[in-house]
């Protein structure tokens, strides 16, 4: 197949690794892959870095008939068999697209738990031969804002498998943290639905009882500012560290000693199954496609969303109790295996694509 993947990300977050993965993966199953992106931004660098063929293409809302014009055009220029498009921006044009000229069959991902609000979103998604939902929790949402379950597929995220690098605790004592604290780290962007306030509010109360602690942040945003004064306010401040956007994550998150999510919404988290996959114990927040990857009790600690005692609680309980955040380390490193690889989620993705044949010769 000639598969055209589109994505509309300005930075550098979990679809944007999706994207690579997928396309990665596809083109070394012998697939023609190339992906519409955003010219400069770290996803086309890294799709060149590995020698991954792209197309400039800027998009900036729903309403961007340049862009469908654009999209169009490469459409015509490549001829691919499938198009697949990652966030709600790049299906809006490429919906618009297909009224410009012919849009091969147009699969799309939903990674977001967030109801379908509006007309146009609704509309865009109905365009879609499939629209994949990377948990069971987006399909649910999916399916209750009215796109009908047989052009729904669920495909879960997946992460590659891949060493720890050197020098996280180097790099974490260059923040700022002592040598010999108890580090909880978080990745996730600075937005209300990653629910930041919630993990600094029990982080003052871990502090309080387990003063060794230290917390470690990864991550931008909009509500950086809000952060930060919400850890000045609690008396955290050599407590809870913004490390902001790293390049290096992969030698920081195997550094930590738990990896904590405390979204109040979320689709899947990526960030969950690199600590997963990375042997870290995880305490997270049973918000939206989290419990498909974390059991409670057999390969992590989940705890309802926005409920700061009970989240410090268990992260209480995890930092004071060796065996078992070993246990749920290797439980977490052994769903991984069995889910949650990049590899499989590039074979899924591709069995969706092959629908079209089927759909082909019923027609």
């Amino acid at each position: 197949m000639m598969i055209l993947h589109v994505d509309s990300g300005a930075t550098w977050r979990g679809g944007q690794n999706q994207v690579l993965l997928a396309a990665r993966g596809m083109a070394g199953r012998g697939h023609e892959v190339a992906v519409a992106c955003r010219p400069g931004g770290a996803l086309e660098a890294r799709l060149r870095d590995c020698g991954l063929r792209t197309r400039a293409l800027k998009i900036r809302s729903d309403l961007a008939p340049g862009a469908a014009l654009r999209l169009a055009r490469a459409c015509r220029d490549l001829r691919p068999d499938v198009v697949h498009t990652h966030d709600s921006h790049a299906t809006a044009a490429a919906a618009l697209a297909s009224f410009i000229g012919p849009v091969p069959w147009l699969v799309a991902t939903r990674r977001v738990d967030f109801a379908l609000s509006g007309a146009l979103a609704r509309w865009k998604y109905d365009r879609c031969a499939r629209v994949i939902a990377v948990s069971q929790a987006v399909r649910a949402v999916l399916e209750r804002d009215g796109l009908a379950s047989e052009k729904l597929r669920l495909v879960h995220d997946g992460v590659s498998d891949r060493p720890a690098q050197p020098g996280g605790r180097e790099a974490l004592r260059a923040l700022g943290v002592p040598e010999n604290a108890f580090v909880v780290g978080n990745i996730a962007a600075l937005t209300d639905h990653k629910d930041h306030a919630t993990l600094v509010d029990a982080a003052a109360e871990v502090v309080e009882h387990l003063p060794q602690t230290r917390f470690v942040i990864v991550g931008e945003g909009e509500l950086r500012a809000n952060i930060e004064k919400r850890i000045r306010e609690r008396g955290l401040t050599g407590h809870v560290f913004l490390a902001g956007h790293r390049d290096d994550v992969d030698r920081l998150l195997p550094a930590f000693d738990v990896f904590c999510l405390s979204s109040h919404m979320e689709g899947l988290g990526t960030s969950l199954l690199d600590a997963m996959m990375f042997g870290v114990p995880i305490v997270a927040t049973a918000a939206g496609g989290i419990p498909e990857a974390v059991a409670d009790g057999v390969s992590g600690r989940l705890v309802p969303p926005r409920r700061p005692q009970l989240l410090a609680a268990a992260l209480s309980e995890m930092i004071q109790n060796t065996p078992l955040r070993t246990r749920l380390a290797r439980a977490g490193r052994q769903r991984y295996e069995d889910a949650f690889r990049a590899e499989q989620m590039v074979e899924q993705t591709l069995r969706v694509y092959e629908e079209r044949t089927c759909t082909s010769a019923q027609s």
